[in-house]
């Protein structure tokens, strides 16, 4: 990338991203150049397909769950190409690192809409909760145990009372009780992995 195109990039991400100074810009678009560089898919030249963001959320923020890690690609993914070009990347790094409640409220659901009918049903909820809680080799139907914890769920946040959640029961629930944020799975790095991986590209990539 030419020095002005460079320049160009981090003018406009520093905009839209706004959680980011200039400098932060730049070290996250070098670092998804080298990222990308390590590469050898087809996709190099433009971005991350699925896999080495999936290895990314894994390597950097310790992310396990494939289906929610599926859901974090597609939710940066912005224009549905399945790739994720370095705006993308910086913008979604953005909200994923340093968002306000208002942005990560806006994300999670987007995370857990799963079909982006813009609610979250009680079938995606028993989806993302059967997929993210351990597997216990206990002699009961462990269907049953989590068609509770949607009904638990549901009683808990879905105001309007329809048997769904709306972005609004959703927003409404997380601000009353903070830690219903990821109630349906682990979407956002815990502070220790984003500080962590803060540290390593703000401050060694400067050097480079």
């Amino acid at each position: 990338m030419s020095r002005k195109r460079l320049q160009q990039l981090v003018d406009s991400l520093g905009r839209s991203a706004r959680h980011f100074n200039k400098s932060e810009v730049e070290c996250l678009i070098k670092l998804f150049d080298t990222l990308v560089a390590k590469s050898s898919n087809r996709f190099a030249a433009v971005g991350f397909d699925r896999n080495m963001f999936r290895d990314t959320l894994h390597s950097a923020f310790g992310m396990t769950d494939d289906m929610i890690m599926d859901r974090v690609f597609r939710t940066f993914d912005r224009d549905n190409d399945s790739c994720i070009n370095v705006v993308e990347w910086v913008e979604g790094l953005s909200v994923f690192l340093r968002g306000t409640l208002e942005e990560k409220i806006k994300y999670c659901f987007e995370v857990y809409d799963l079909n982006g009918d813009g609610y979250i049903s009680r079938e995606e909820m028993f989806q993302m909760l059967k997929n993210s809680l351990l597997k216990q080799p206990s002699e009961e139907d462990p269907d049953e145990g989590i068609k509770d914890l949607v009904d638990i769920a549901l009683k808990k946040m879905d105001y309007d009372h329809d048997g769904k959640l709306s972005f609004m029961d959703f927003e409404k629930a997380v601000r009353d009780e903070n830690l219903l944020l990821e109630a349906f799975g682990p979407c956002l790095p815990d502070i220790k992995s984003s500080m962590a991986f803060e540290q390593k590209t703000f401050q060694e990539t400067r050097k480079l």
